[in-house]
């Protein structure tokens, strides 16, 4: 699986070159190894192989301060020869010499990653759990951190299975689970969730057109459009109506804009130039969209429903105590996540029975 190491909060401003617009050309600085290397793969075009040209463009990308050199070219070279990874790729493979039209492409490609665009976009593919969506700017990339939010809605619906029909001789059927995802980008976190709960339905919504045409391609692409419903609209305080499509939810999951305002600067160039900056801004406190999800849960969820959050590490306080000025909602903080890293990361706050 792909999966590049991309903390949310980088200070980069200082340190980096200024990012070139798409479209415009640049040529890269090289060193004297580089423009060795260079002259030699035009003299020998034909004895040119895989490890060459990885070993190439990592000096190219580190020379001109590209993050995660090594990583940006294997992906690039690997996705050229039709490998998921640089590590899959056998011997021969790594060792056969490149074909014109590969290293063309390949050139093609790391040019675009020199323009510091992400190399999802740069491919225009990424894998989220076990599935390859299909990418492109300005919608938002999905993090590899955003793989636990699945994980722990399948918990959960696998714990209400397990209480269910504890103590008893003969399983009892729970229904079909019924989740809403606000703010859907891609499309990776609703698609996951239906392939992994074959028997749910979904409704996936977000304020952005590209994301909502983004996340029906992929759907058709998964054969997965049956069982999801994709609406166009921007989540406020009015939107149960809308929303109530098939009816109360089990499960609200969403990855919200939840940078802090006064952070935005200070995100990575490759945000910054290509990413859509409203699926990140959170407003001063980080908790612009959050407070509207937790104030629309209680009309949508059933008793003992769930919203699943991920969030900044500074949120779980202010959420709970965000919850406990608000009794009337009957929202209750029922656990906090950590992340791979080791930060609180996911919020779990569920209904309670009346």
């Amino acid at each position: 699986m792909r999966c590049l190491t991309q903390p949310l909060l980088r200070r980069f401003l200082s340190l980096l070159p200024q990012c070139v617009p798409a479209g415009l050309s640049q040529s890269p600085v090289l060193g004297p190894k580089q423009s060795s290397l260079r002259q030699s793969c035009s003299a020998r075009p034909g004895l040119v192989t895989a490890i060459d040209v990885v070993g190439y463009w990592q000096k190219v990308f580190e020379t001109n301060g590209i993050p995660e050199a090594r990583e940006s070219s294997e992906y690039i070279v690997s996705f050229v020869l039709g490998a998921k990874t640089f590590q899959s790729m056998n011997s021969e493979k790594l060792h056969t010499p490149l074909t014109a039209v590969q290293r063309e492409q390949i050139q093609q490609l790391c040019h675009r990653r020199l323009e510091r665009m992400p190399v999802q976009y740069v491919l225009g593919e990424w894998d989220f759990q076990d599935l390859t969506l299909k990418m492109r700017p300005p919608v938002f990339i999905p993090r590899p951190e955003t793989e636990d939010l699945i994980s722990l809605v399948l918990e959960e619906e696998s714990q209400k299975h397990r209480e269910k029909n504890s103590g008893l001789c003969f399983s009892v059927a729970v229904p079909h689970p019924v989740i809403l995802e606000i703010g859907c980008g891609s499309g990776a976190i609703a698609l996951s969730l239906l392939c992994k709960l074959p028997q749910s339905r979904l409704i996936a919504v977000d304020k952005e057109e590209a994301a909502v045409d983004l996340t029906k391609e992929n759907a058709h692409r998964l054969q997965l459009q049956d069982r999801i419903h994709i609406l166009h609209h921007n989540v406020s305080y009015g939107s149960a109506k809308q929303l109530l499509l098939w009816g109360p939810m089990d499960f609200i999951v969403s990855n919200p804009p939840y940078v802090f305002h006064e952070d935005m600067a200070s995100l990575d160039a490759e945000i910054l130039c290509y990413e859509d900056l409203g699926a990140l801004d959170g407003g001063t406190d980080g908790m612009r969209v959050i407070k509207t999800i937790l104030a629309l849960a209680p009309s949508l969820l059933k008793d003992s429903g769930s919203v699943f959050l991920e969030v900044d590490p500074r949120h779980p306080d202010m959420v709970e105590n965000w919850l406990q000025a608000h009794p009337d909602l009957l929202l209750t903080l029922r656990a906090v996540h950590k992340d791979f890293c080791g930060k609180p990361r996911f919020l779990h706050i569920q209904k309670q029975s009346r």
